[in-house]
């Protein structure tokens, strides 16, 4: 990914010797200097390749949550019809059972009248 920067380490070298420091301690820093520039720098072209990457993968992302969601939406879709034909199928025992218990009021309102009428 990385392109070297453009660092000179020889012209870096020869002005640590005009300063006075020597030989080997301006070669020893250049190289210090270009391995720190080498390994710890990024590149304008290592961060256009780094926002290509996360565009790529922002995009896979996206995509990837759309399809959770088409998902969710589709179990929730079926949770709902579960739900609504079990409310159905209660509404029809609750009029079953209302029925039963009007019919035995009426038989039992019945049977008190005649009872009454048995009496009188």
């Amino acid at each position: 990914m990385s392109t070297a920067l453009a660092f000179d380490t020889l012209q870096y070298a020869k002005r640590l010797k005009q300063v006075g420091f020597t030989e080997e301690q301006a070669e020893v820093q250049a190289e210090a200097l270009s391995d720190l520039i080498d390994d710890r720098l990024a590149t304008k072209l290592d961060i256009k390749e780094l926002e290509r990457s996360m565009r790529l993968d922002m995009k896979e992302l996206e995509r990837s949550m759309k399809l959770d969601i088409k998902e969710v939406e589709k179990t929730m879709k079926e949770d709902v019809k579960a739900l609504e034909m079990a409310m159905k199928e209660m509404g029809y025992k609750i009029t079953i059972k209302l029925g039963g218990m009007m019919v035995t009021g009426v038989v039992a309102l019945g049977a008190f009248l005649a009872f009454i009428k048995f009496l009188a």
